[in-house]
């Protein structure tokens, strides 16, 4: 595969949050229609490697490109169309409270200048069905459960049809059923031809959905081979990689 074949491509890159560094000698590389596991304790950098990719954290050295765009030289200006490329999934849904899921959803669309109403209205009913929530847009965030709230942050992520999907432990408030829903929400999403970045702590959904697995400790990436994840126990994969 070329280079310019990879959604990502970071090579030898140090990653910098709030002016501290956090990660070095980064190699990572992310095709299309491809999911990838971030593993690693509490505190290792799993989010901050997330957020350097829609430049939030700081690349200090190496070359990062994510679709297209150099996050070494990037200007301020191009951040938000760099974004737009993206979905996002947070662990704690950071929906807005104040209004209805139609009303989140259509926040987003206008922030990206989509202003005609017809075609917001089409969109917004479009991953409402995607997620199997085609009839819950009326409602406020606090009148829909955990795993309905994460439903509607997965639609909120595809408005805008990403190319690449992060997701910083989706599943991570939920129950293991709802879990699992979301879980094969995702795999739609790669069935769509998005790629997908996931932190979790979940052995579980390695092993029911398999991809590459990315472990991160004392600052550095290292790729497990997937010879190595085969017939392990839970309890075995914990002890392995430093749970």
């Amino acid at each position: 595969m070329n280079d310019s074949e990879f959604f990502i491509d970071y090579n030898n890159v140090n990653i910098s949050y709030n002016d501290i560094d956090i990660l070095r000698n980064v190699d990572f590389k992310l095709a299309k229609g491809e999911i990838v596991y971030l593993i690693g304790r509490v505190g290792c950098g799993k989010s901050t490697l997330l957020k350097s990719f829609y430049a939030e954290a700081q690349i200090t050295d190496g070359n990062a490109r994510v679709l297209d765009y150099d996050l070494k030289v990037i200007k301020e200006k191009q951040i938000p169309y760099l974004r737009r490329k993206l979905g996002i999934v947070f662990q704690d849904f950071k929906l807005l409270t104040d209004r209805s899921v139609n009303a989140n959803l259509e926040f987003v669309l206008r922030a990206t200048d989509m202003t005609d109403k017809s075609a917001i209205e089409h969109r917004i009913q479009e991953v409402l069905d995607f997620v199997g929530m085609s009839n819950k847009g009326y409602k406020m965030p606090h009148e829909l459960s955990g795993g309905e709230q994460q439903r509607v942050v997965m639609a909120r992520a595809m408005l805008n049809s990403p190319q690449l999907l992060l997701a910083d432990e989706p599943t991570g408030n939920l129950d293991s059923h709802t879990g699992l829903e979301i879980m094969q929400l995702i795999q739609k999403v790669l069935q769509s031809g998005t790629s997908v970045v996931m932190a979790t702590h979940n052995m579980r959904w390695i092993t029911m959905f398999p991809g590459r697995v990315i472990h991160c400790v004392d600052g550095k990436l290292s790729e497990i081979p997937s010879s190595q994840l085969q017939n392990l126990t839970l309890d075995d994969f914990y002890k392995l990689y430093d749970y």
